[in-house]
């Protein structure tokens, strides 16, 4: 249906935000800049998640989903979204809706400049211990990878696809995508976003794997930098 914007949703065991989604995201098609789409990405929930977004997909043709045989995290959730994606961009928003659909306009008007936009959540709606463990967390992130972003953790992105499918993904580097960007020699830029409370379900993190994970990923990241193969085809035989 020549679509040029796929929203990726991944989930695990969401079943109390799901309809939410539906209803914000089939309210963001109705107005969006790209001619859009979404991508539910099932993580191997356990609840009745997989039964929810069957119902709403088949109603809805512009919604589609892939589900994975068991729960492979976030990373993995991602990087299944940039394969089964099929549109020049690709953006990323999670189940909770902390984030606001609407909100990929604003990011929208900067993707023709960058190679990734990313939302910053400069006045989250987040606890005191999860707001210090994200600062601290981006701190160690920033002082090992210099992208310059403050909250790499903002779920609200667009990617261009075919930066996106380059990324040679890796457990938790979901946290490293500006990173990766700029590795391709790509541009990144950060733009504020709205931040809402989690009203429905639970959160998947917590302070150990909030900092603990981060700060292990980052030597991944140091060496994935050093040995990361990049080059450009400047002629070829015909």
């Amino acid at each position: 249906m020549n679509y040029e914007f796929t929203i990726i949703v991944p989930l695990y065991n969401e079943q109390e935000n799901l309809r939410r989604v539906e209803e914000a995201l089939t309210k963001y098609i109705e107005i969006a800049k790209k001619k859009t789409c979404v991508l539910f990405v099932n993580d191997g929930s356990v609840d009745e998640s997989l039964v929810i977004i069957k119902d709403i997909c088949s109603r809805n043709p512009d919604f589609k989903f892939i589900s994975f045989e068991k729960n492979c995290g976030l990373s993995a959730a991602i990087k299944a979204g940039f394969d089964y994606a099929h549109t020049p961009l690709i953006g990323y928003i999670d189940s909770d809706l902390q984030t606001d659909p609407e909100d990929f306009n604003i990011l929208m008007d900067y993707i023709a400049e960058y190679d990734l936009v990313t939302g910053h959540r400069a006045d989250r709606k987040d606890s005191f211990v999860k707001n210090m463990s994200s600062l601290v967390a981006n701190g160690i992130r920033r002082s090992f990878t210099h992208d310059g972003m403050d909250d790499t953790g903002c779920p609200l992105k667009i990617i261009k696809a075919d930066y996106a499918k380059r990324i040679p993904m890796f457990k938790g580097l979901h946290r490293f995508l500006p990173a990766m960007i700029l590795l391709q020699k790509g541009k990144v830029v950060q733009v504020p976003v709205r931040h809402y409370p989690r009203i429905a379900g639970k959160a998947k993190f917590h302070l150990l794997n909030r900092l603990v994970g981060p700060f292990i990923d980052c030597f991944a990241y140091l060496w994935m930098k050093r040995n990361y193969i990049n080059y450009n085809v400047v002629a070829k035989d015909e």
